[in-house]
């Protein structure tokens, strides 16, 4: 089989050839072409017509959020971010996600070998998914709704929720019937932004959040979908008390549960056990802190990302008398992997587009 064709974007020639000498260690690959700046790197793809692009996000002329927007628009290519580790290069990997990249590696140093390993390794591991994945352009996916947060809402965003016995309308409250989980991975900061920014205003539920994501980026994710979203938004803490109208985003490195503590108050907990199926947090195992609430209405979501976490505790819950179990259907996902295996259990009741989950769960729960 011929080698998948790849595009290197990066200001720097250093990092070019670094990057460029990783990837074709696998001879699945092969370097196509480099570009030193975002404006190169649209007409290079344009011209090559590549499998999938490494853009960088700080370049001169053009940046590699600017480049990636047209891109997307113009002729949708599978592209992998480069994102630094500093709070700023995680805001802007999580803009980059949302505008339609397919994934991000944390970019090497280039001193340290170790490093270099770690980096090839997770460069042939998400080219193989980028290679394979559908990426859509703008015109293919409903547009975002950017709603202004409410007064004095991002004083709030990252704080832990009031004590239950004191929280107020806007907030949210602890007295609920219905929860709802969704986990996702590759593709899944997009899919979020699309459905989480779609739910209203005092909705009397909280939402469990797992995303696949390293510590630091989920707590950007946390904090763009907070401002995005009619309801509040944060990375979940151990202790936390469930809230209507709150989402909690899984912490990266951290599994999320919820249980009910001797009071009778929803609240979660965040431990450090080992990764299931390579995974942590896992969704399979937020969902399956779920099985015991059988005195609850529970909504269960799996959108698009690789592989199978969520599918088996999806069906579980289900079986276990479960209101809503959703699957996100093949048409919007990047990756068709997670909501494909829930389909193949029999898990999900709904398979659905990306916009129509979020008025789904209104309607299951609203009405």
């Amino acid at each position: 089989m011929a080698p998948y064709h790849i595009l290197v974007v990066d200001d720097s020639v250093f990092m070019r050839k670094i990057i460029s000498d990783l990837i074709t260690e696998n001879p699945q690959f092969k370097i196509v072409g480099t570009a030193k700046n975002g404006k190169e790197a649209i007409e290079q793809v344009k011209l090559l017509k590549p499998d999938a692009v490494t853009m960088d996000v700080e370049m001169p002329v053009m940046n590699g959020l600017e480049a990636l927007e047209r891109i997307m628009a113009e002729q949708p290519t599978p592209v992998i971010m480069l994102s630094s580790l500093t709070q700023d290069g995680a805001t802007e990997t999580i803009r980059a996600l949302e505008l339609g990249a397919v994934d991000f590696i944390r970019k090497p140093s280039g001193s340290i070998s170790l490093d270099l390993y770690k980096v090839k390794q997770l460069l042939h591991e998400k080219l193989q998914i980028a290679v394979r994945a559908k990426p859509k352009s703008v015109q293919q996916v409903a547009p975002f709704k950017v709603i202004q947060p409410l007064a004095a809402k991002s004083n709030i965003s990252m704080m832990k929720p009031p004590d239950y016995q004191t929280a107020t309308s806007r907030n949210g409250g602890t007295q609920f019937d219905h929860l709802v989980a969704i986990g996702t991975s590759t593709g899944g900061p997009r899919a979020l932004h699309q459905v989480v920014s779609q739910i209203p205003a005092g909705f009397p539920a909280p939402i469990l959040i797992v995303q696949h994501m390293p510590p630091n980026f989920t707590k950007s994710l946390a904090q763009r979908l907070n401002d995005i979203s009619q309801i509040r938004v944060v990375e979940a803490q151990d202790g936390d008390i469930l809230h209507t109208a709150t989402a909690y985003v899984a912490p990266g490195g951290w599994h999320m549960t919820a249980y009910k503590d001797s009071s009778k108050v929803y609240k979660i907990r965040l431990t450090k056990d080992d990764p299931r199926s390579g995974h942590r947090p896992s969704v399979d195992v937020m969902f399956e802190s779920l099985l015991s609430m059988g005195e609850l209405k529970r909504h269960a979501v799996l959108m698009t990302g690789m592989g199978s976490d969520g599918a088996k505790g999806m069906l579980s819950l289900k079986q276990s008398g479960a209101a809503t179990t959703i699957a996100e259907s093949e048409e919007t996902c990047v990756v068709y992997g997670m909501p494909r295996a829930a389909v193949e259990l029999k898990a999900a009741m709904h398979v659905l587009p990306q916009q129509d989950i979020a008025s789904k769960l209104s309607q299951a729960i609203l009405t």
